[in-house]
C-alpha cells in the first residue's frame, strides 16, 4: 500500500484499554529475557527474590547448562511451617514422628544431629524455638543416595553452604532416613537468623538455589554422570508409569496447537522421545495425528503424577503386608486418598501406619479389613488421630461435609430471633430441651469461631448467626476435612488373638452380642475373624456366658456387662496395691471429683483415673481430658457418659 495510506492511532502501548498493548509488551519482555538482558530500572518487581539467598539463586540459574546436565540429581522437598498457636506442638510431634524406630538401616529409632554433635536434644532445639514466628522444613533426597554410607557430612556441607548463600548462621538439626529404598534426610531450621531477627528466605533459592547446591556436592563426591548413566536412565524413564523428566520436555516442546513434533539432530533424543510417545499412546495420554506429529492429553502431567503416587502406595502396601506374613492379592488391595475416600466405614486390624507426605505430617493406616480386602487410607495430619498400635482393631468412617443436626437446630432457632442465638433463646423456643442440651450447641458454635470467621459471639454470650448459616457450617466442614478426611474409632486394643480366650469384654463378644454385626467375607481377615469367633464362643460356653439350644446359641443378657466388671475389678484390684488407695466404684447420679492422673488402656476401652486422698475411680475416658491430666475435676454419672467440670469450681466450663 502507499504510504499516505498508513494512520497512525495514538495512545500507550500498556494503556489498559489496549489488549494487543498488553500483549506487545509481554513479548518484548520475553524477548528481552530471552537475549539474557535485564529489565531497566523502574521494571516489575520480583517477589521470588526477596529475602536471603536470591542472589546466589540467580547466579545458579545462570550457570552452564550442560555441566548442570550433568550433575547428580537431588530432590528437596520445602515446608515453611508457621509456629503460632498450636504450631509448637505440631513441631513437637513431627520431630517425635522423624525420630521414630526402623528408620535407620539398623531398624533404629532416628538420630538427631546438628553442625557440630552427632546427638542433639530435641527439647532443647524447641525451646529455643518458642517464640519463632516459623520455621522451614526440607527433606534432601540425592538419586544416589544409596552409594552413602553416611548422609552427616553432606548434609554438614549443604548447610555451611547455604549459610555462606544467605550470609547468616542457621540454627538446625537433622535425622537421615534409610528405611525407603531412596535415602533422604530429614532438616529442620529455625526461623530466626544470628541476629535474632526473622530468617525470610528467598522463594526462589527455597524453590531451586538449594536443590542446585546439593546437586554441586553430591556431584563433587561421586563425580559428574556420564553419558552411560544418563542414557541408561532415561532409557528407564521411557517406559516408567509417572511424569518423568521425558514428559516435561515434550510439554516444553509443545506448540500453539499442543502439539509435538519429536525431530532433531540427537538420534537418541529423538528415539527417546518417540518411544515415550509410544507409551504414552498406550495409555490413553497421546496421540498420533500423522506425519510423526502427536497431540499429548491436557491432563497428562495430573494423570501421570497421580498414577506414580498410585504406584508408590502399592509398594508400601506389599512391603508392610509382605513383612507381617500377610499374602493379598493385588485385587484384594483399595487405596482411599484424597480424591477417592471411602464411601463407607471401613473395620478390620491395623497393619502398619506411615507417613504419607513427610513433609506435610500426613499419616496413612494400612487396614486389614473383615471385607476380605486390604485398605490404604489417608487419615490426614497425625495428630488428629490418637495413636493405633499394629494389630489393633480400628473402624475407618468418612468425614461428612454436611451440616449437623445441631446446625440445623441453632439455624432454625436464630431464623425465628432475629440471627440471634443463646442457651436462654434456645430454651424459651423449646421448653422441652435441657440446659445441658443447648450447652452442647454453643460448644459447637465456640468449635466454629475459633476456626473460622462464620460466627460472632457478643460480650453477653449471645451469639449472632448469619442468614447462610448452613452454608458457612459446610464450608468449616470442608476446610476440616482437609485435614482430618476421616475418623478412626479404636475398637480394641487387643490383637484378634488375644481376645479368644481373655477373661473380659472384648470387640469379639460386642460382635457377637449384636443385633447388626460387621459382615464377614470368608477370606483374609474376615475367615481369621469367623474362626476367632467360633473359638470364644466356646470360651463363653465354658465361662457360663452362653448356652447351646438346638441349633444356636444363647447369650447372657448381662454378659457384655458382667465380661467388663471382671476385668475393671481385676485391673482396679491391680491399681489398689499399686497406688495404695481404695476403689470406690462410681455410680449414677453420683459426683465423681478428685485429680485427673492418667489413663489406663481396658479391653472395653480406655479409662481414666481420679484419684482422692484416700481413695480412686475409674470412668470412661473422653479425649478432652488429655490436655488435662494432673489437674482438679469433678463430673456428675450420668447413663449416657460423665459431664465433666474442670479445676476446682463446680461451676465452670464443663466437657460432656
Amino acid at each position: 500500500m502507499k504510504d499516505d495510506e498508513f494512520r497512525p492511532e495514538l495512545g500507550r502501548i500498556r494503556s489498559r484499554g489496549s489488549k494487543a498493548g498488553k500483549r506487545y509488551a509481554g513479548q518484548v519482555r520475553a524477548a528481552i529475557n530471552r537475549a539474557g538482558g535485564r529489565p531497566a530500572r523502574g521494571a516489575r518487581f520480583m517477589g521470588s527474590r526477596t529475602g536471603r539467598g536470591g542472589a546466589a539463586a540467580a547466579l545458579l540459574r545462570s550457570r552452564d547448562r550442560h555441566a548442570a546436565f550433568r550433575q547428580r540429581r537431588v530432590i528437596v522437598k520445602a515446608r515453611i511451617v508457621r509456629l503460632a498457636g498450636k504450631g509448637l506442638d505440631g513441631a513437637r510431634a513431627h520431630l517425635r514422628y522423624i525420630q521414630r524406630d526402623g528408620v535407620t538401616r539398623e531398624g533404629e529409632p532416628g538420630k538427631l544431629y546438628g553442625a557440630e554433635q552427632d546427638r542433639m536434644d530435641g527439647r532443647e532445639f524447641l525451646d529455643r524455638a518458642d517464640g519463632d514466628r516459623h520455621q522451614f522444613r526440607f527433606i534432601v533426597a540425592p538419586e544416589d543416595g544409596i552409594q552413602y554410607d553416611d548422609l552427616r557430612p553432606l548434609t554438614r556441607r549443604l548447610m555451611a553452604q547455604m549459610e555462606e548463600d544467605l550470609g547468616t548462621k542457621l540454627d538446625w538439626v537433622a535425622v537421615d532416613h534409610f528405611n525407603t529404598g531412596h535415602p533422604h534426610t530429614h532438616i529442620i531450621v529455625r526461623g530466626k537468623n544470628d541476629r535474632s531477627e526473622n530468617l525470610v528466605i528467598a522463594r526462589e533459592y527455597v524453590s531451586s538455589g538449594i536443590r542446585e547446591r546439593a546437586a554441586e556436592l553430591v556431584s563433587l563426591d561421586l563425580g559428574p554422570r556420564t553419558d552411560r548413566e544418563i542414557e541408561q536412565h532415561l532409557r528407564q524413564e521411557m517406559e516408567q508409569e509417572r511424569f518423568t523428566s521425558i514428559d516435561r520436555q515434550l510439554l516444553r516442546t509443545r506448540d500453539d496447537d499442543g502439539v509435538v513434533s519429536p525431530s532433531g539432530r540427537d538420534t537418541f533424543r529423538q528415539t527417546l522421545h518417540q518411544g515415550r510417545l509410544r507409551k504414552l499412546e498406550r495409555m490413553g495420554l497421546a496421540e498420533e495425528t500423522g506425519s510423526g506429529r502427536w497431540r499429548l492429553n491436557d491432563d497428562l502431567e495430573i494423570t501421570l503424577r497421580r498414577m506414580g503416587e498410585r504406584g508408590d502406595i502399592i509398594k508400601t502396601m506389599h512391603r508392610e503386608l509382605t513383612g507381617k506374613g500377610l499374602t493379598r492379592s493385588a485385587a484384594d488391595c483399595v487405596i482411599h486418598d484424597r480424591s477417592s475416600e471411602p464411601a463407607q466405614s471401613v473395620v478390620g486390624r491395623v497393619v502398619a501406619r506411615g507417613l504419607a507426605n513427610e513433609l506435610d505430617d500426613r499419616h496413612y493406616l494400612i487396614v486389614d479389613g473383615v471385607d476380605g480386602r486390604s485398605h490404604y487410607i489417608d487419615i490426614g495430619n497425625g495428630d488428629a488421630t490418637e495413636p493405633t498400635p499394629d494389630g489393633c482393631i480400628v473402624r475407618v468412617t468418612p468425614r461428612s461435609t454436611e451440616p449437623r443436626h445441631v446446625d440445623r437446630i441453632v439455624a432454625e432457632i436464630a431464623g425465628t430471633n432475629d440471627g440471634r442465638y443463646s442457651i436462654d433463646i434456645h430454651l424459651k423456643h423449646d421448653p422441652s430441651a435441657t440446659e445441658r442440651f443447648a450447652e452442647t450447641h454453643v460448644r459447637r458454635l465456640e468449635a466454629i469461631r475459633r476456626a473460622t470467621t462464620g460466627v460472632e459471639r457478643e460480650p453477653d454470650g449471645t451469639w449472632i448467626i448469619a442468614p447462610d448459616h448452613l452454608e458457612r457450617v459446610a464450608d468449616y466442614e470442608r476446610q476440616r476435612t482437609r485435614v482430618e478426611p476421616v475418623t478412626v474409632d479404636r475398637l480394641s486394643s487387643l490383637p484378634l488373638e488375644q481376645q479368644v480366650d481373655f477373661d473380659g469384654a472384648t470387640w469379639i463378644d460386642r460382635e457377637l452380642a449384636s443385633g447388626s454385626p460387621e459382615p464377614l467375607r470368608d477370606a483374609g481377615f474376615g475367615r481369621e475373624v469367623r474362626q476367632a469367633q467360633g473359638r470364644r464362643q466356646q470360651w463363653l460356653v465354658a465361662q457360663g456366658f452362653a448356652r447351646r439350644e438346638q441349633d444356636r446359641l444363647v447369650y447372657r443378657n448381662d454378659m457384655l456387662r458382667a465380661l467388663h466388671w471382671r476385668e475393671l475389678n481385676r485391673v482396679a484390684s491391680q491399681l489398689s496395691k499399686e497406688l495404695g488407695l481404695a476403689y470406690a466404684e462410681p455410680r449414677p447420679g453420683e459426683i465423681v471429683e478428685g485429680t485427673l492422673r492418667r489413663s489406663v488402656e481396658l479391653a472395653s476401652g480406655k479409662h481414666a483415673i481420679i484419684e482422692k486422698s484416700r481413695e480412686f475411680t475409674l470412668v470412661p475416658w473422653r479425649s478432652v481430658l488429655d490436655r488435662h491430666i494432673g489437674k482438679e475435676v469433678s463430673g456428675v454419672v450420668r447413663r449416657e457418659g460423665i459431664s465433666w467440670t474442670i479445676g476446682r469450681q463446680r461451676s465452670g466450663p464443663s466437657v460432656s
